[in-house]
């Protein structure tokens, strides 16, 4: 038997089916799992680290776009919006949020506890409270720790090989960051053993920076120490050329100093350790529990000099140190 289905009909059941695709397409783009990027930094200043962890889930089969996107925020050192930043991604909400830098993962932790949470800090995760130990971090939590303390002693031996007859050594940190205090404490054990003084000085903001570095001239230091807080990693270029109006001799926590004309750093790669954050949020993705991977630490560190800039403040680097650099830029 034929069955005639009238012209009203037809249009009607052609545009319910129609109707049904766009429904059925944003179903499975729903599915599609999506994972914060909450950053202390500025956008630039990402497009490295959040390519690197691109690259680690590519690496393990998620491919933003195809089967996992990725939803960022970015603080620009603006350590007060990430609470809301962090709010607005629980909300969407995510799957998994990744927090560059000590600030975002605290905001990241106070913003949920369901949500599974990948981390790079330069401060101990335990002692801050972010993870329960570093074998078993327990919680919705688990990372990279940096570990800034004892890398902060080892800036400062570095900078005493290049500047020996040094006697005072400034510090410059971010008085609100919370790899400051640790920070500190380490230096200041080393200098008072070797009898070293050791002023120190604040800045939260690029105007501060100026005017904290040009207060350094009243302190006579022979030398300057820059924390690894987050917010000096979003002014690289601007905090080096301060540096240079005084002829100091200066190290930093990251390469981007270095290449921006500082005169040394010392630290650990931030490609690599986004890279295996990358790959954590991956395991994650596939059904392993934060609780149940334990928190990282690097293996390897980078010394990187720039002769340019030594040779403009009159040092001479030795050969020994030459030797063990990662990079000489000249």
């Amino acid at each position: 038997m034929a069955i005639h289905i009238g012209r009203r009909h037809f249009i009607s059941a052609l545009g319910g089916t129609a109707f049904a695709w766009p429904l059925a397409a944003h179903a499975q783009q729903s599915a599609m799992p999506v994972v914060g990027f909450l950053s202390s930094f500025s956008e630039t200043q990402s497009a490295r680290p959040i390519a690197e962890f691109r690259r680690g889930l590519t690496d393990n089969g998620f491919i933003e776009g195809q089967n996992m996107t990725i939803e960022s925020r970015f603080a620009d050192g603006q350590y007060d919006r990430l609470p809301t930043m962090a709010a607005e991604l629980v909300h969407r909400p995510v799957d998994l949020i990744f927090a560059a830098a000590p600030p975002a993962a605290l905001a990241a932790k106070a913003a949920t506890t369901s949500i599974p949470i990948v981390f790079v800090v330069g401060f101990d995760p335990v002692t801050s409270g972010l993870v329960a130990s570093l074998s078993r971090p327990g919680g919705n939590l688990t990372g990279m720790t940096l570990i800034s303390d004892p890398l902060a002693q080892k800036r400062l031996e570095v900078l005493l090989e290049l500047v020996p007859k040094a006697s005072v050594i400034a510090m410059l940190v971010n008085p609100v960051s919370p790899d400051t205090a640790p920070e500190i404490r380490a230096v200041q054990e080393m200098t008072q053993q070797r009898g070293l003084e050791l002023p120190i000085v604040n800045a939260s903001s690029l105007s501060e920076v100026d005017a904290a570095i040009a207060a350094l001239a009243e302190k006579h230091p022979h030398a300057l120490l820059v924390g690894s807080d987050p917010f000096y990693l979003t002014r690289p270029g601007e905090i080096a050329a301060s540096v240079a109006r005084l002829a100091l001799p200066a190290i930093y926590p990251f390469r981007e100093f270095a290449a921006a004309g500082g005169l040394v750093s010392y630290g650990t790669n931030r490609a690599i350790s986004y890279r295996q954050a990358g790959v954590y949020a991956s395991r994650i993705l596939k059904g392993t529990k934060a609780a149940d991977l334990p928190v990282m630490q690097p293996a390897t560190f980078e010394l990187v000099i720039n002769l340019k800039t030594a040779k403009a403040l009159g040092l001479e680097v030795s050969p020994m140190l030459l030797a063990r650099a990662d990079e000489v830029i000249e």
